[in-house]
């Protein structure tokens, strides 16, 4: 079974914020990735709103007829905004206001009694719940202890790791491949658990087949490395070619 393709378009309004107007459209984006095949639209609403805002999740939620996962740190201002917008899923992440991006999975061990809170407001309401976490034994076991129905792998060992021609071969493939066989041995474990295993942050059309072939990962979240490549070929065209790479 092939696994299921969440494309992330944080960063079309990245490119919208960046002058504040109203161009490229969020929900123009959402259709066409829908329409090249995309199983689901993932946007980050940040504490800071420097892409994503609040209104585009309500427009997104009236549009998006596949599913919307929606990115969001355990607080009580996000949890009260999923509450009221009701998207399909929200995957619970770390943030850091000074981060340019996640850079890691949420501690769920030092936050448990946070964590499970959100966790069972947004199950109350029927919302579907992901925990962004690090391929760690340990947190998975924590991720199904406050409740997760899924945990999203992070990835972004894996794909520093394959950024360059060194990965293809001698040490920089060794640790890649023991990257792959943490991954598998984290989502293997998950499985046990009765949790469901998504897996995302730094993929590309590159890497994404290695860690495509293992069981157990149903869904990836992949965002920056598709908008770049639709610079040059179009949104439709990117999107399609990474559901290809993931086949």
């Amino acid at each position: 079974m092939t696994a299921r393709l969440n494309v992330n378009i944080d960063h079309v309004a990245t490119i919208r914020e960046a002058r504040k107007t109203i161009e490229p459209s969020i929900i123009t984006a959402a259709v066409i990735c829908e329409q090249a095949g995309a199983n689901g639209i993932t946007v980050h609403l940040r504490g800071d709103r420097r892409h994503i805002q609040d209104r585009d999740i309500e427009l997104l939620r009236d549009v998006v007829t596949t599913y919307l996962n929606v990115e969001m740190a355990a607080t009580d201002e996000m949890i009260g905004i999923a509450l009221q917008t009701k998207p399909d899923a929200v995957s619970l992440v770390p943030e850091s206001p000074n981060e340019i991006t996640t850079e890691g999975g949420l501690d769920v061990i030092a936050n448990f009694e946070n964590v499970k809170k959100a966790v069972d407001a947004l199950k109350a309401a029927g919302i579907f719940v992901s925990i962004f976490i690090d391929p760690v034994i340990e947190q998975i076991s924590a991720a199904a202890g406050v409740g997760a129905q899924q945990v999203e792998l992070c990835t972004a060992e894996y794909a520093e790791l394959t950024l360059s021609s060194r990965a293809t071969h001698g040490e920089g493939a060794q640790k890649a491949a023991s990257e792959v066989s943490r991954i598998a041995q984290a989502a293997a474990h998950a499985k046990s658990l009765e949790v469901l295993v998504a897996a995302g942050h730094g993929l590309t059309y590159r890497n994404v087949g290695a860690l495509a072939s293992l069981p157990y990962i149903i869904e990836f979240n992949i965002g920056h490395n598709i908008i770049s490549r639709a610079v040059f070929v179009g949104l439709n065209q990117a999107v399609r070619e990474m559901i290809d790479a993931i086949a």
